[in-house]
C-alpha cells in the first residue's frame, strides 16, 4: 500500500486512478469530521473542527454540530464580538495563530471559521460568532484571522456562505435580497476574505438565497465565487446542508459533509450512469479535495504542541482590548481600591462567568478566571463583599431573597459593580432571540441597588446588543464586556482597576429600542421567506440616514485618556486616496484610538448611505504622544452594484470623507473628487426625458429637441426645476411624441435612438 505522504502525481493524476465509486466516495466525508482516504492514490484522510474563537475537538463517538457534547480543553479565546471590537487587525492574526498551533497540535487540518455573516439583527442567536454590521470591518477582520491560522499550515473554512443572518428556520429559509443589497452588503465581506487571504475552503449556508438553496446555488457557488472572485479552493457543505447531491456538485459544492452513510456517493454514480452528471464534473471536485487533502496533511506533525499559559495570556490581552466602555461620568472609573475602601460586587456573572455563547462554538476551556476572584487578588487592600443578586436560568431562584441581599451589601459599600447580563439559554446557534431585553430580576436589581448607592459601575456579559435605555441613565458607568472567553474574569478586573485602558468600540449600534432596528418589521420573516426590506440600510446606514436617536452609535467607545485629531490630508492618484491625520493622546494614560474613515456619496445618482466605513486603524499612544496615520481607501472601494450594467460602478462624483471616533462623532471632514467609470444606461423609446438627459450622448440631442418644444410653448414652458417641467421631465419620449401640442414625432425619436447606439 502506497504511503500517502510519497505519492505522486499531479491531483488530474490522482483521480483519474480512482474508480467513479472511489471518486463519488471521496466527495462526501467518511465521518463526522473526517474526509475519506486512499492511500493507493495519494489520497490522505484530513480532519476537520469546528472553531472560530477556539478548537471544539470532538471524538467520533460523540461528535455533535450543536456543542451538546464535550470536546478536548482548548483555549477559548473571546468570540468574534469581543474580538472584532479591538478594531485591531494585528491581534486577530495573533489569535488565529494561536489557533492554528492548537489545531496543529491536537492532528486538526482545517478550522470551520471564521464566521463574517452580517449582523443584519441583533435578535440573531448566533451574533456573538460574527464580526459586525459592517462589511469592510468583518471582511478586513476576517482576512486576517484567515491568514493567521493558515500561517501555521492549517487550513480554513469561511463560513456561512451567504445570507445565513438569522438562525430562525436556517435549514430552509430563503432570504430574499434585491441584487444590489446582496452584493454591496452581503457578499463583500467574503469576497475580501476570498481575494486577500484564500481559505482553504469556504462552507456554504444551509438557507436560501432568493428561492435557491445555497448547497445547489450555481450562481453564488460557481458564477461568483469562482467566475468573478476566482476561488481556487474546496466549496464543503456545512453539516447537513446538502439537499440533492448530484444538484449541489453541479452547482459547485465540492464536499459534503458529513458521512451521509452512503447515500450522497451513490446518487453520484446514478447521476453519472444516467448522463445527468458530467463525470468531468465529479473529476475537478474530486481534483479540489484530493489537493486539499495533501495540503492539509502536509504540517501535520507529531510534535506540535503549544504554550497554554501563553495562549491563556493572549486570550486575556484580547478580552481586554474588546470589551467598550460605553459611560464613564464623573470619571468613576477606574476604581480606587485602597486600603479600607469597600467594593461591592454583585451579580451571580461575576462568579460564574457567561464568557462564550452555545452551539458547535462551544469551547472546553483550558483554566475560566472568574471576575470576583480576580478582583479581590488584584485588590487585596479593598474590603470585596459579594451578593449573587439573582438567579441564572433557575426558574426556582428565591429572587427577592437574593435581591434583598445584595441590596443590604450595596449599601454598605463606597462603590457597587453590578455584574449584568444575558442568561446562556438566550443566546445560541439554532434559535434566535424575541427581544433585546435584559431578565427582569436583572433590571429591578439595578433599580434597587443604585437607589441605595448612586456609585454604580455595570459590566455586561452578552453576545449581542441589549436595549439599555430603560436604566443606562440610572448608573455612572457602564463597561460593555461582551463574552470575554476564558481569562474574561482577569481582564474585568484589569480594566475595573485601571491595569489596563479600555479601548475597545462597538461594531454594531445600541438602538434605544428594538422597534428601531431596520429588520423589525420583516423578521424574522413568513412562510419561508425572509423579505430584506430595509435593503442596504443595515446598522449604522440605516440609524444615520433616519438621523435617528440611538444610545451609542456604531464605532463608539471611550477610554481613560482623551484623543484629538488635526491635520486631515488626501493625497490622490488614479488607483484612490490616502487619507492622512494627525492624532494626539491628549490625557494621562497610554492607550489605544480606533481612527475611522468614513466616505459619503454627495449628489449621487442613486440612493446611497449617508456614509459608509471605508479605512480604520487601532492606533496605541503613549501620553502626549502624536503620530501621522494614513489610511488607504482604493477607488473600487467607492463603486455602488449597477443593476442596468450588472457591474460594480464609480460614480463621477465628489465625495465626502469623514475622520472620527463614531459614525456620529466626525471630528475633521475633506472632499475629493474622483473621475467616474464611462457608463449611462442606453435609453429607449420608452425611457423618460430626465432618463434621456443623463445620458453623455442622448442628453444634449434631446436638449435640441426639446429647445423646439421652448420655441413652440413661448412663455406657457416651465421653467426647468419647477413642479411642471417635473411633469415633463417624467414623460416617456415616445409619449411626448404622440402629444398634438408637442412639435415632435417618431422621426425625431428614431434619429435620437440611432444617436446611442
Amino acid at each position: 500500500m502506497t504511503d500517502p505522504t510519497t505519492a505522486t502525481g499531479t491531483p488530474e493524476e490522482r483521480v483519474a486512478r480512482l474508480s467513479l465509486e472511489e471518486k463519488a466516495t471521496l466527495a462526501t466525508g467518511a465521518t463526522w469530521w473526517t474526509t475519506e482516504a486512499f492511500p493507493h492514490a495519494g489520497v490522505p484522510a484530513f480532519r476537520m473542527s469546528d472553531g472560530p474563537h477556539g478548537l471544539r475537538l470532538q471524538s467520533e463517538e460523540r461528535a455533535d454540530h450543536l456543542g451538546i457534547n464535550g470536546s478536548t480543553p482548548a483555549t477559548c479565546f473571546p468570540p468574534a464580538v469581543t474580538l472584532a471590537s479591538s478594531w485591531d487587525t494585528e491581534l486577530a492574526e495573533r489569535v488565529g495563530r494561536a489557533l492554528g498551533r492548537e489545531s496543529l497540535a491536537h492532528g486538526v487540518h482545517v478550522l470551520l471559521g471564521p464566521g463574517i455573516n452580517i449582523k443584519r439583527s441583533p435578535l440573531c442567536g448566533r451574533n456573538f460568532e460574527y464580526f459586525s454590521e459592517d462589511p469592510l470591518l468583518s471582511g478586513i477582520l476576517g482576512t486576517a484571522w484567515v491568514n493567521g491560522v493558515q500561517s501555521q499550515g492549517v487550513g480554513t473554512s469561511l463560513k456561512h456562505f451567504a445570507a445565513n443572518n438569522q438562525e430562525s428556520g436556517r435549514m430552509s429559509i430563503s432570504a430574499d435580497i434585491d441584487a444590489r443589497t446582496l452584493r454591496e452588503l452581503y457578499l463583500p465581506a467574503f469576497r475580501r476574505v476570498v481575494t486577500e487571504a484564500k481559505p482553504w475552503s469556504v462552507m456554504c449556508a444551509y438557507n436560501r438565497i432568493n428561492g435557491a438553496h445555497s448547497s445547489e446555488n450555481h450562481w453564488l457557488l460557481t458564477d461568483v465565487l469562482r467566475g468573478e472572485w476566482g476561488y481556487e479552493g474546496v466549496v464543503v457543505s456545512d453539516w447537513g446542508a446538502v439537499i440533492d447531491r448530484a444538484r449541489a456538485l453541479a452547482a459547485g459544492l465540492d464536499l459534503e459533509m458529513p458521512s451521509s452513510s452512503g447515500q450522497g456517493p451513490a446518487r453520484l454514480v446514478a447521476a453519472v450512469d444516467s448522463g445527468e452528471l458530467d463525470e468531468k464534473v465529479l473529476d475537478r471536485s474530486v481534483a479540489r479535495v484530493v489537493a486539499l487533502a495533501r495540503k492539509a496533511t502536509a504540517q501535520a506533525s507529531a510534535d506540535a504542541g503549544f504554550d497554554v499559559d501563553e495562549h491563556h495570556a493572549l486570550a486575556r490581552e484580547a478580552a481586554v482590548r474588546g470589551a467598550v466602555l460605553l459611560k464613564n461620568e464623573s470619571e468613576l472609573l477606574p476604581l480606587n481600591p485602597a486600603a479600607g475602601s469597600r467594593i461591592a460586587v454583585l451579580g451571580e456573572f461575576a462568579r460564574t462567568p457567561r464568557y462564550q455563547g452555545a452551539g458547535s462554538s462551544h469551547v472546553t476551556p483550558t483554566r475560566l478566571d472568574d471576575a470576583l476572584t480576580a478582583l479581590t487578588t488584584a485588590a487585596p487592600d479593598a474590603r470585596i463583599d459579594f451578593a449573587p443578586g439573582f438567579p441564572v436560568d433557575d426558574p426556582d431562584g428565591d429572587v427577592a431573597a437574593l435581591r434583598d441581599e445584595a441590596v443590604r451589601v450595596a449599601r454598605e459599600a463606597d462603590v457597587a459593580v453590578l455584574f449584568l447580563g444575558l442568561p446562556p439559554s438566550f443566546e445560541s446557534e439554532g434559535y434566535d432571540r424575541d427581544h433585546i431585553e435584559l431578565p427582569v430580576e436583572q433590571t429591578e436589581l439595578l433599580a434597587a441597588v443604585t437607589a441605595v448607592n448612586p456609585n454604580t459601575v455595570v459590566v455586561l456579559a452578552n453576545g449581542s446588543v441589549v436595549r439599555l435605555s430603560g436604566w443606562i441613565d440610572e448608573v455612572p458607568a457602564v463597561l460593555e464586556g461582551w463574552l470575554l472567553g476564558q481569562a474574561g474574569g482577569s481582564a474585568t478586573a484589569d480594566l475595573l482597576l485601571g491595569h489596563a485602558n479600555p479601548s475597545g468600540r462597538l461594531t454594531e449600534t445600541v438602538p434605544l429600542r428594538l422597534a428601531d432596528t431596520p429588520a423589525h418589521v420583516d423578521w424574522p420573516g413568513e412562510r419561508g421567506h425572509a423579505r430584506y426590506g430595509e435593503g442596504l440600510f443595515v446598522g449604522y446606514r440605516h440609524y444615520d440616514a433616519r438621523d435617528m436617536a440611538v444610545s451609542y452609535p456604531f464605532g463608539h467607545g471611550l477610554s481613560y485618556t482623551t484623543f484629538a485629531y488635526a491635520d486631515l490630508r488626501v493625497t490622490q492618484d488614479g488607483a484612490g486616496f490616502d487619507v492622512s491625520v494627525a492624532v494626539t493622546n491628549t490625557g494621562p494614560r497610554a492607550g489605544h484610538e480606533v481612527v475611522q474613515v468614513y466616505v459619503g456619496a454627495i449628489e449621487s445618482q442613486v440612493c446611497r448611505p449617508v456614509r459608509e466605513l471605508r479605512a480604520f486603524a487601532a492606533v496605541p499612544l503613549a501620553p502626549a504622544e502624536t503620530r501621522d496615520i494614513t489610511l488607504r481607501i482604493a477607488r473600487e472601494d467607492l463603486a455602488h452594484f449597477d443593476i442596468g450594467a450588472d457591474a460594480w460602478l464609480v460614480e463621477g462624483l465628489t465625495y465626502r470623507v469623514d475622520v472620527g471616533a463614531s459614525s456620529r462623532d466626525i471630528r475633521l471632514t475633506t472632499t475629493v473628487t474622483i473621475e467616474g467609470d464611462p457608463y449611462a444606461d442606453t435609453p429607449d423609446a420608452d425611457s423618460t426625458v430626465s432618463e434621456w438627459r443623463a445620458h453623455p450622448v442622448g442628453g444634449p440631442a434631446v436638449d435640441r429637441l426639446l429647445e423646439r418644444v421652448r420655441e413652440t410653448m413661448g412663455d406657457a414652458y416651465p421653467e426647468e426645476g419647477s413642479p411642471r417641467y417635473r411633469m415633463i421631465a417624467d414623460m416617456r419620449l415616445s409619449q411626448l411624441a404622440k402629444l398634438p401640442i408637442v412639435p415632435l414625432d417618431f422621426d425625431d425619436v428614431e434619429e435620437l435612438l440611432a444617436a446611442v447606439r
